[in-house]
């Protein structure tokens, strides 16, 4: 595994090399941003943008989607995976932030997760894209990276992830970061070695990795 430094360095140049990278979901507000990356899990940024326009056009409040009805939800959003878990829990999710915090999305990890399909990972992009708190979440693009470049070992499990990062990387970098490794593992497949490597990124981790190697026989 690489050390701290190492992991540090790499992150420096993943962030490099994406300087644009940020979140790729649409929405008008905290509270909409927050239905968008509930919406988005097992399932892309992309196909979400598809079918929010609609949904926040019907709900766009809180209020609004607090009293709609399964079955119009469904409808709306009836292309992504889990179609009906996610129409009942975001509109439970909607209902919370009416009942429990006033119409407003709480800027705590602990409020946040208290919230209807709302886990450690949702908290922390809304954290870091609504509020500007640093917060590090490990999506599968996240967690294969850190696999592959030597981070953490094959096993690691998402917890584990998110502690290396983020002891290895100042604060005032994780947000940065995270969209980094996002936009990196959309550009390139991580599951094809064919395709990685001989991104830079990849030659430079596993030279590292094999220092330490060559150190511990």
């Amino acid at each position: 595994m690489l050390s701290q430094q190492q992991i540090n360095q790499a992150m420096q140049l993943i962030i490099k090399q994406f300087p644009q990278a940020g979140p790729s979901l649409h929405a008008a507000s905290n509270f909409q941003y927050l239905i968008a990356v509930t919406l988005s899990a097992q399932t892309t940024d992309k196909a979400v943008n598809q079918v929010t326009p609609q949904l926040f056009q019907s709900f766009p409040t809180p209020q609004a989607l607090a009293l709609a009805s399964v079955p119009q939800v469904e409808n709306l959003i009836k292309s992504l995976g889990l179609y009906h878990t996610k129409a009942v829990r975001i509109i439970k999710c909607a209902q919370q932030i009416v009942t429990n915090f006033d119409g407003q999305v709480p800027a705590e990890h602990r409020q946040l997760v208290t919230l209807a399909g709302v886990g450690n990972k949702t908290a922390n992009v809304v954290l870091a894209d609504c509020f500007g708190i640093p917060a590090f979440a490990v999506d599968t693009h996240v967690s294969q990276i850190a696999k592959r470049l030597h981070f953490v070992a094959p096993k690691a499990n998402v917890q584990q992830i998110e502690a290396t990062i983020t002891q290895a990387l100042e604060k005032q970098y994780w947000i940065k970061g995270h969209h980094a490794m996002i936009f990196l593992g959309r550009a390139y497949n991580f599951h094809n070695e064919k395709q990685i490597h001989n991104l830079p990124i990849v030659q430079q981790c596993d030279a590292w990795e094999a220092e330490q190697l060559a150190h511990s026989h």
